[in-house]
């Protein structure tokens, strides 16, 4: 690959997830918020930032990054992205209980919540489900990963667009519009939904 293209595919996965980050962090919303606050409402950002990264990295799409050392921050990427919904969620309890509570009993009324609930436990299912690609062959494996990355990032999107906090309204589009058609991209190139029987012999 040419160096200036290398270049400009980093710097514009640079763009699409570092510069949300730095729009929230000047937002003026921050002035009203406690720090756990802020702290779990930038682990939604950097997680909506994950999962730009993830199928790039497994798709071996990023510059420099061998397919196996792609691979395997894919699955670090996977651990992290967990880790950053338990901080968001962990926090948002913190600061008000009541709130999280009618989230995960399906009775808030606020439409974002009920698409996050759903963001939530796809993620989670999802890391479960990679645990377990030892266990499975791996044609099954592959259909139920990706459907469970699919509907993480189906929840997670309306999730973050929803929401009027801290993140910048153009750069959250762009971020949230470059999530899907990435996800889409690298499901339509691998063709995961195939399953395919192992050749017999004959």
């Amino acid at each position: 690959m040419p160096r200036s293209r290398a270049i400009l595919i980093w710097a514009v996965f640079a763009f699409l997830t570092v510069v949300p980050l730095a729009m929230a962090a000047f937002s003026p919303l921050l002035e009203w918020r406690d720090p756990i606050y802020i702290i779990a409402g930038f682990a939604g950002i950097i997680g909506l930032a994950i999962m730009l990264a993830q199928p790039l990295l497994v798709a071996g799409s990023l510059p420099g990054l061998p397919a196996a050392r792609g691979r395997v921050l894919h699955r670090w990427g996977g651990a992290l992205l967990v880790f950053s919904v338990v901080v968001h969620v962990g926090g948002l309890w913190i600061t008000s209980p009541p709130d999280v509570i009618d989230v995960l009993l399906v009775r808030s009324p606020t439409p974002f919540a009920i698409w996050g609930l759903l963001a939530m436990w796809a993620v989670f299912a999802a890391a479960l489900w990679a645990a377990l690609r030892k266990r499975l062959p791996l044609r099954w494996w592959r259909v139920g990963h990706t459907g469970l990355v699919a509907l993480a990032i189906a929840g997670t999107v309306p999730h973050a667009w929803l929401i009027y906090g801290t993140m910048e309204t153009v750069t959250k589009g762009i971020l949230c519009v470059a999530v899907i058609l990435t996800a889409l991209k690298v499901i339509i190139a691998r063709k995961a939904w195939r399953i395919r029987a192992r050749p017999t012999a004959k």
